[in-house]
């Protein structure tokens, strides 16, 4: 199975991006199934039912969210009608929707797409992701009902992101992270067979900070004042992301690459 994960859509100029160009890349590169995480695609804070609904018609089969999964009010509605929409397993428990659903791709193979919160440097206090994880591991092991398993770690801290890429290997087909917005370098298949990259990085513009217009962040970095509200930056944007073939039988990766397309950074294709 090929996938194609894509990491967090940074409003206007990611979306469009998405928009854009995922159908061309899909059939370029032959995606069976494909995931983007969405949670800063309405403004760069959360993602309304609308946005959402763009994101599919551009050919994602499952949105996953993030710690900012409910700043857009609607979604507390949208979540409990579309179940392509994936929220954090750990979230407040009385939270709308799911934070896991196994999928089929075009052939009818069976993804399970599933997404978890750290705790290391977060703004707020969650429930034990590897506790959390791990009960949804053994409901679905690897190879049986699920022929491929996508974990989305969203977190700050990279030591965390590599922890529960350990702690999923051989039981998960990928983990990869979110929520930096910076893709990092280190794509690779662990010990017993789970694919794995701390950050998918962002789809959006990167002359910016982090997706933001520079000039507020950069003001409040430098004299710790602030004078305005945070923009989305809105320049051409770089499609950041991983993609993943797996083994039908074993669920575990055979290759896995970083992809950028567009935009300021190199271009790379699987």
């Amino acid at each position: 199975m090929k996938i194609l994960f894509l990491g967090d859509v940074m409003g206007r100029a990611g979306r469009e991006a998405v928009a854009a160009r995922l159908g061309k890349l899909k059939a370029e590169w032959k995606v069976d199934f494909c995931v983007i995480n969405g949670e800063n695609a309405s403004n760069g804070a959360g993602l309304t039912a609308t946005h959402a609904a763009g994101l599919f018609e551009a050919g994602a089969d499952c949105v996953t969210l993030g710690d900012h999964a409910f700043d857009q009010k609607d979604m507390l509605q949208a979540i409990e009608v579309d179940s392509r929409i994936v929220r954090p397993l750990n979230f407040a428990k009385d939270a709308p929707g799911r934070g896991h659903r196994l999928f089929s791709d075009k052939r009818g193979r069976k993804v399970l797409v599933t997404q978890v919160l750290g705790q290391v440097f977060m703004k707020r206090p969650f429930d034990d992701p590897f506790s959390a994880m791990d009960a949804v591991l053994r409901a679905h092991p690897l190879g049986g009902q699920a022929q491929a398993i996508l974990v989305d770690m969203h977190c700050e801290a990279t030591s965390e992101k590599m922890a529960m890429g350990h702690f999923c290997d051989g039981r998960a087909s990928v983990v990869v992270g979110t929520h930096t917005h910076v893709p990092t370098a280190d794509a690779q298949i662990l010990p017993r067979g789970t694919a794995y990259l701390s950050d998918a990085g962002m789809c959006g513009d990167y002359d910016s900070v982090i997706g933001m217009e520079k000039t507020e962040p950069m003001r409040r970095f430098v004299t710790g004042m602030p004078k305005g509200r945070f923009q989305p930056a809105l320049g051409e944007a770089t499609l950041s992301g991983l993609f993943i073939e797996t083994d039908d039988r074993t669920g575990h990766a055979v290759s896995v690459r970083m992809v950028r397309d567009g935009g300021r950074l190199e271009s790379t294709a699987p």
